[in-house]
């Protein structure tokens, strides 16, 4: 198995969707729309994000999504400290550097908020590198993981990547690595399906794959 373990965040890692859904359900309400239930979320989540709250119906007529996107990250980001991690992770981390993986975090978040979230949860010494947008080179999750490759003189074939939904599935393709979907985070298995790659409950289990 590659040696390499690259881990998407949000969905991946930290367990958002109920905040995330709960926060495009005030937006709804403000703008007299239905809400959403988790199963419907899940099954029009995508990116760019953008393009979801269209699926959602909000109107940006009445918001900007520039105004909606801000207000978003205002709440989100300390709300996201209590919400929790997927179970079992901090020992498959550790069981999977003990083992001699190589792990890192690539997230599209803006990294201060990142690495605010990972100390948080006590999560940040697991991995050799936490990377976010944190410069103006890397205009996407993709430009991140190509710069870093090329910078670490990493190469695809020895990277594994694990996300939770198919633009995660676009980055590991892009990289030349391959991909491991989750079923526990923001899009619906028969979402992930079309990845036609393996779908996993969690990351935690991994650990049944490993050598």
């Amino acid at each position: 198995m590659e040696k390499h373990i690259f881990f998407d965040f949000n969905g991946t890692i930290i367990n958002d969707v109920e905040l995330c859904l709960t926060l495009l359900n005030e937006i709804l309400t403000k703008q007299g729309k239905k809400n959403l239930t988790v199963e419907e979320y899940k099954k029009i989540f995508t990116f760019p994000v953008k393009k979801y709250y269209e699926l959602a119906g909000i109107d940006f007529s009445l918001e900007s999504f520039e105004s909606l996107a801000k207000w978003f990250i205002k709440v989100y980001q300390p709300a996201s400290l209590k919400c929790g991690l997927y179970p079992h992770l901090k020992e498959t981390f550790a069981i999977l550097k003990e083992k001699g993986y190589k792990l890192y975090i690539l997230s599209a978040s803006e990294r201060n908020n990142l690495l605010e979230q990972c100390e948080s949860y006590d999560i940040v010494n697991y991995f050799e590198d936490i990377l976010g947008i944190d410069n103006i080179h890397a205009s996407s999750k993709v430009g991140i993981a190509l710069d870093y490759l090329k910078q670490k003189n990493l190469k695809g074939e020895d990277i594994l990547f694990i996300g939770d939904t198919l633009h995660d599935l676009e980055v590991a393709r892009a990289m030349g690595a391959r991909c491991l979907l989750v079923s526990c985070g923001h899009q619906a298995v028969e979402v992930l399906e079309k990845g036609q790659v393996p779908i996993i409950d969690s990351v935690a289990d991994l650990l049944r794959m490993v050598e």
